[in-house]
């Protein structure tokens, strides 16, 4: 075990604190948030976010001990891909499914 200077220690916990508070952001917005499609900015934004910061203060830690071995950069990688898609598929779903969720009808442009 080496041993860590201030700085980085003061750079993992911010990074651990951010990432706290944007994790309990979204948390607070999927429980306060009116109707589904406003909940679900919450967790799909802040939250992953929050986790992506966890993650890299996870990432900068082990590097600097000699321990890296990448798996927190492919959990990253993966909760910033799959976040956004499943998201997606939640709002469509819920567009087809949930009464009063779609969209306003387009406006029909004037005909001449």
């Amino acid at each position: 075990m080496t041993d860590i200077p201030l700085w980085l220690d003061l750079l993992v916990a911010a990074l651990l604190v951010a990432g706290a508070g944007f994790t309990l952001v979204g948390a607070f917005g999927l429980l306060k948030l009116g109707d589904l499609l406003k909940r679900l900015h919450g967790p799909t934004k802040a939250s992953t976010l929050g986790v992506g910061l966890s993650l890299l203060a996870s990432m900068l830690w082990f590097a600097w001990e000699g321990n890296w071995t990448g798996r927190e950069f492919l959990v990253t990688a993966f909760v910033f891909v799959t976040a956004p898609v499943s998201a997606h598929l939640m709002v469509t779903a819920a567009m087809r499914v949930v009464p009063g969720c779609a969209p306003p009808p387009r406006p029909v442009p004037p005909q001449d």
